[in-house]
């Protein structure tokens, strides 16, 4: 396969490395990470890691690379910013190699002027907030598409359907605004506004405000920009005082949390993806993710331990192009865009020294009501 040829990790083929950072000690590379593992948006963080971990997991059993194994070392701040800052603060005093997959747009953003003053890279974080993206960060390297890309996309099914009148359920942070900002863009190219926006604040499920503001617009439809507790509490609320319309989901809900959340409710729920589906084997990645989750057997296969997987992929092949200067963070940097173009079994990445956005990709599934998910 093209794909495990361009990413190979034999270790023959990797060189060894000088002195590396006081975290990562003589043998290990060690990626710090904040992320929620416990409340209401747990599950995101929970599979994002195992996915990353089991990527690693074969790297190390191989040798790792250049002869050093990759650890994360990862830190709960439940969703929440200022647990965030404060892990963030933790771990570069630690040393770490590198900060890699946080998760969400408000933790993100509050690590962003610590990462950028302390010059360590910030790897695939689990967010599409186009102020991660815009002004470019020479540290920062995203793996996924943009909300703004999810939005367009959303808004564009809708409206070839005839469906025009499009209300915004959204949290009420950075995360819920910058869904909320392309779901607008996205209506204004067409002559288009919200019907109606209401909020759910995070880490929360009290939705019956919103439920009330938006059922009485009568919208088409329901764009969701929020975590999966909320968005399934929204969704039972609003069909309990008789809405009949559809929801859609940008992929940052969690697919296959907000399933097992809405059991049977599920039932036509719609969400944007950014990575491929891990349900069908067309693509090679699909093949090899399932072929590895089931050797591992504690791996749940979904969109978001598959975004992890792939973002594993990538800081793989960053620190073996870093070559003999792997425990070099400006190395590890240069090593991600030197990748370029490549395909990682169907999934095309792109890397530049001026563009550090991976990937555009953006498709729609729909939720079964068995707990399934349909693309």
């Amino acid at each position: 396969m093209t794909t495990r040829r361009q990413f190979s990790l034999a270790a023959a083929s990797l060189l060894a490395a000088p002195a590396l950072l006081k975290a990562q000690g003589s043998n290990k590379i060690v990626l710090g990470q904040s992320a929620a593992f416990s409340g209401p948006a747990a599950e995101l963080g929970i599979q994002f890691q195992q996915g990353a971990k089991l990527w690693f997991e074969q790297v190390n059993a191989q040798g790792g690379v250049g002869g050093k194994t990759i650890e994360i070392r990862s830190l709960d701040d439940g969703y929440e910013p200022d647990r965030c800052v404060a892990n963030t603060q933790k771990l570069i005093a630690e040393d770490v190699h590198a900060l890699f997959g946080y998760i969400g747009t408000p933790t993100s953003l509050a690590a962003l002027p610590l990462l950028t003053k302390a010059q360590i890279p910030f790897i695939a974080p689990f967010t599409g907030a186009m102020g991660l993206r815009e002004p470019f960060n020479k540290q920062v390297f995203h793996l996924r598409a943009s909300y703004n890309d999810e939005t367009a996309l959303i808004v564009r099914q809708l409206t070839n359907l005839g469906l025009k009148k499009i209300a915004v359920f959204h949290q009420n942070d950075a995360y819920g605004k910058a869904g909320l900002d392309g779901v607008t863009l996205a209506l204004d190219k067409l002559g288009l506004k919200p019907v109606a926006t209401a909020t759910v604040e995070r880490n929360s499920v009290d939705v019956a405000a919103a439920v009330r503001t938006i059922n009485a617009a009568m919208p088409d439809a329901v764009v969701q920009i929020s975590a999966y507790k909320s968005c399934a509490a929204y969704i039972r609320a609003a069909r309990a005082a008789g809405y009949g319309g559809t929801f859609y989901n940008v992929s940052f809900v969690g697919t296959q949390a907000l399933a097992d959340e809405l059991g049977k409710d599920g039932a036509g729920v719609v969400v944007s993806q950014v990575v491929p589906s891990p349900y069908y084997p067309a693509r090679p990645i699909a093949r090899e993710f399932a072929d590895a989750v089931k050797k591992a057997g504690n791996v749940q296969a979904n969109f978001s331990s598959m975004e992890g997987y792939l973002a594993a992929k990538v800081v793989t092949e960053g620190l073996k192009r870093a070559g003999n200067r792997i425990g070099n963070r400006d190395a590890l940097i240069q090593g991600i865009e030197s990748i370029g173009s490549q395909s990682l079994g169907g999934f095309q990445v792109n890397f530049s020294s001026a563009n550090h956005v991976a990937s555009s990709f953006v498709e729609l599934s729909m939720l079964t009501g068995d707990g399934r998910v349909r693309t």
